[in-house]
């Protein structure tokens, strides 16, 4: 049964937990979002670079490629799609969306599903992110390319 329609969204959600990444797809789906998902930050990053988004729901804590990984990869194109990081290790770490780039940040806890819905219902409603402003392009460059290398060398092991 769906709640209140939500602004229209299209939501790439990245968890390399299947049980977690189904529930949550589900969950959004439920809620009036479209959802296509990844199951690492590798998988997610060759379908974002295929496709557009609206908003990119991900885990911090993934094998070869970190949520965080992944954001610096995102941020680094001129995509105007919103980024929720979703960890269990938010308060512990101390980490905040100036650290980490993302958006919103949502704890995985007893609170996660309405804290998720919250932020993606906001995030639907801003107007497009602006693209990466040219002093920030340089440093993205690297962390583009220090990503990627990772990446490609976690393919190859």
């Amino acid at each position: 049964m769906k709640k209140d329609l939500p602004l229209s969204a299209r939501i790439l959600l990245v968890d390399d937990n299947p049980l977690g990444s189904t529930a949550r797809g589900m969950i959004l789906k439920e809620h009036g979002y479209e959802v296509e998902t990844a199951l690492s930050g590798e998988e997610a990053w060759e379908i974002f670079q295929k496709n557009h988004f609206d908003i990119v729901v991900t885990d911090f804590r993934m094998k070869a490629m970190t949520g965080l990984e992944l954001i610096q990869l995102i941020r680094a194109t001129d995509s105007p799609a919103r980024i929720v990081l979703l960890s269990g290790f938010l308060n512990g770490l101390g980490m905040t969306e100036q650290s980490t780039g993302a958006d919103e940040l949502v704890a995985k806890s007893d609170k996660e599903v309405p804290e998720l819905l919250r932020a993606i219902k906001k995030l639907a409603a801003q107007p497009n992110r602006r693209g990466v402003s040219s002093d920030k392009a340089v440093s993205q460059e690297a962390a583009v390319r220090k990503a990627r290398a990772r990446t490609t060398k976690a393919h190859v092991s």
